[in-house]
């Protein structure tokens, strides 16, 4: 594979570590302040001015400069060694480090429930989620929609902050008084409402929401993400105050649309006799079963089902991949064969790119996977946290919807998986049909977004794309013709969220 050197190199690391956190970022100042961010079209608000803040008071007004007194004489002189360390893990940016914390939250509960002495599988309940099974299980689809909604609030309570930023103008402390010497990089970017504070709240209450058994955890996160612009001398409290108001107007109304999206009948087991009625109707004489003993229920059978963010569901339709090769056909042989030589010979690079694209249990999963390739990609390019948070929501949406586009596809046709033939894997069988390939349609929706947006990396972002999606044929769990019709299904998905982009009014 052309990208295998690099690729090496990252199986090394994470083998050593299985940290989400990428700790050794620090502060930067970004290429630019993207000043007109608070006119960019939004995902869920109508604009950016759409929730109301109250109007800062003035940097001459007693209040605010007994702000600047207390911060002065009491806060930054009586700074703990911990909370200096905040502000630089804080300070390596907002969007950044609630997105790795929405991937850690993923990864840890990328659990599927076991079966109980009755041979049954509970269902994780959200009324109860630290009970064994835990809620949620977050499985790729969980995963991505969950992402999506976090990277989505993030954005579009940044481009309300950035519109008031600029509306109201409120400089830093430091540049108030120049007595105030700030622990980040000093920036011209107007201090009301708090950057911080917006991301903060926004994704408080997301992840809360996705991951309602981490309260505690994620209320210290808040906690200390909310004081550390203070602590560094780039804030002050009613700065915090009115970015934590916004976040939380913003972040309600996104999860307004969470709530009706058809998520909470996405596990619904009663679709599943039409669907494999539909599967033969199609031809398909031999449907996916379960290979699991026992029997698991098919994981999420109405995903399809759920809204998608940049296309409708007769899009959704219109683009759903064409029947799978029959069995007994010409192209069904040659894909079984190849699969055949490949468990009497996989290479050691073969191997290594399906063990390293696994994403299963306790993975962040392959969104997860590729919002780290994101995030990465915005650190690189310096990107001001409105920017950052946009780069997300569009790789967050296209995930998201390229989960519901193939998970449609899948339980359309309820194709059997290779293992019905008598092909092994080492990397874990997933419970649900085969065609098409999730990795396959994830990555390169992901990879088709990452391209455009970074067009001098486009080579490397397809070439992760094409190994993740070469990774389920070398790991045994999806014939070619999956990965190839799920590859294609993906870059269709993408364009529709760059074509969004590029109307966004952001370049």
């Amino acid at each position: 594979m052309k990208y295998f050197g690099s690729l090496l190199i990252v199986i090394f690391l994470f083998a050593c570590s299985k940290e989400v956190n990428e700790v050794g970022l620090l502060p930067y100042s970004p290429a630019k302040l993207d000043e007109t961010g608070g006119n960019w079209k939004t995902f869920v608000l109508s604009s950016g001015a759409e929730v109301a803040i109250d109007v800062p008071r003035l940097t001459t007004d007693a209040v605010y400069l007994k702000e600047i007194d207390s911060l002065k004489k009491v806060v930054i002189p009586s700074l703990t060694g911990d909370q200096k360390s905040a502000v630089l893990y804080w300070g390596a940016g907002a969007v950044l480090r609630w997105n790795e914390i929405g991937r850690e939250l993923a990864a840890r509960y990328n659990l599927p429930p076991a079966a109980n002495s009755a041979g049954v599988y509970p269902v994780p309940n959200s009324a109860d989620p630290l009970a064994d099974p835990k809620f949620p299980f977050a499985n790729p689809p969980y995963t991505a929609r969950a992402l999506a909604y976090l990277s989505v609030a993030q954005y579009d309570a940044l481009v309300s902050a950035w519109k008031y930023k600029y509306l109201y103008n409120r400089q830093a402390p430091y540049q108030v008084d120049a007595s105030i010497k700030p622990l980040l990089p000093s920036s011209s970017l107007p201090a009301y409402p708090s950057t911080d504070a917006v991301v903060a709240q926004a994704s408080y209450t997301v992840l809360l929401a996705m991951f309602p058994g981490e309260g505690p955890f994620l209320a210290a996160k808040l906690a200390e993400a909310k004081n550390a612009p203070i602590w560094a001398g780039v804030c002050v409290g009613s700065d915090v105050i009115a970015g934590a108001k916004l976040g939380a107007a913003v972040a309600a109304k996104v999860m307004a649309r969470a709530k009706t999206d058809g998520m909470g009948s996405a596990n619904n087991q009663a679709l599943t006799a039409a669907m494999i009625t539909n599967s033969k109707s199609l031809g398909l004489t031999n449907p996916w079963v379960s290979q699991e003993i026992p029997l698991r229920p098919p994981m999420l059978p109405a995903y399809g089902f759920v809204k998608t963010w940049n296309f409708d569901r007769s899009t959704l339709e219109l683009i759903r991949p064409v029947k799978p090769y029959l069995e007994g056909s010409v192209e069904f042989k040659a894909d079984l064969e190849e699969l055949k030589s490949i468990q009497a010979n996989q290479t050691r690079t073969q191997a290594a790119i399906a063990n390293y694209w696994a994403d299963g249990p306790g993975s962040y999963t392959p969104p997860g996977h590729w919002h780290r390739y994101a995030c990465e990609a915005g650190v690189d390019a310096k990107y001001s946290e409105v920017r950052m948070a946009r780069m997300l929501a569009y790789v967050g949406t296209a995930l998201m919807d390229a989960g519901i586009g193939c998970w449609d596809t899948k339980y359309y046709y309820y194709s059997p998986r290779p293992q019905q033939f008598g092909l092994k894997t080492s990397v874990g069988l997933p419970n649900f049909p085969s065609y098409t390939s999730g990795h396959s349609t994830f990555s390169f929706a992901a990879s088709t977004v990452l391209s455009a947006l970074f067009p001098e990396k486009s080579k490397v972002f397809e070439g992760y794309a094409q190994d993740a999606s070469d990774s389920r044929v070398y790991g045994l769990i999806h014939f070619r013709v999956d990965c190839t019709m799920g590859g294609k299904h993906g870059k269709t998905i993408g364009a529709f969220a760059v074509q969004k982009a590029n109307a966004d009014g952001a370049q």
